[in-house]
């Protein structure tokens, strides 16, 4: 199973990352985010992951195209994570800079199921909890019922994320069996501080479930 860390801010915190095997690490661009990370730690952890065995996701949650573009030239992204109400117009547009795309389906129930057919021009699709108009739009540390997504057949790779935490990974792993997970508060001490000793019982449990 693939695993996502997102909200990554600091170089010891992508180093125990890699050295536990996860596979990506999230930067958070929006400003609204306890996450929110800032172009000159994104300039440090994108020049320090490439001597390493993980690869840097650029994550917006409804930016500019034009701020976008100027964010994956600058850090040479190859994957961005679309986490807001972007139309199938923008992705269109970012489909042109040569990245991997993983775009945000919100669940409530299975109806929400019916918004894959409208992101055909995507890599991936990343299943989350659908917050209220007053919450983030991701890392709320809540799930929705996975009973949803169970025995899901689609023509493209997904995620799961939404209240992922060391209490309930070996189960996703065993029985919901995404091809990817994203985590972000269940690998914190507190809200918007990643925590190494989280992260490495996590991995642990992912690695002997």
């Amino acid at each position: 199973m693939i695993v996502k860390i997102c909200g990554i801010k600091k170089i010891e915190t992508l180093l125990c990352c890699e050295n536990n095997g996860v596979n990506f690490f999230g930067m958070v661009f929006y400003s609204k985010s306890p996450r929110n990370i800032n172009i000159n730690q994104a300039i440090e952890l994108q020049s320090k992951s490439k001597i390493l065995n993980i690869n840097g996701v650029g994550v917006f949650v409804n930016e500019n195209l034009d701020n976008l573009k100027k964010l994956v030239k600058v850090l040479n992204l190859k994957y961005v994570q679309l986490h807001g109400s972007e139309d199938n117009e923008y992705i269109n547009q970012i489909n042109k800079l040569n990245v991997k795309i993983i775009k945000k389906i919100s669940i409530k129930d299975k109806e929400d199921l019916e918004e894959l057919k409208n992101f055909q021009e995507v890599d991936y699709y990343l299943f989350d909890y659908k917050g209220s108009k007053n919450e983030l739009p991701g890392g709320n540390s809540k799930t929705f019922d996975w009973k949803i997504i169970e025995n899901l057949k689609l023509n493209k790779p997904w995620f799961l994320s939404g209240g992922i935490n060391i209490e309930n990974i070996s189960l996703i792993k065993t029985n919901i069996k995404p091809y990817a997970v994203d985590l972000s508060s269940g690998a914190e001490k507190k809200l918007g501080i990643k925590d190494n000793q989280i992260i490495n019982n996590l991995m642990e449990n992912i690695h002997n479930a």
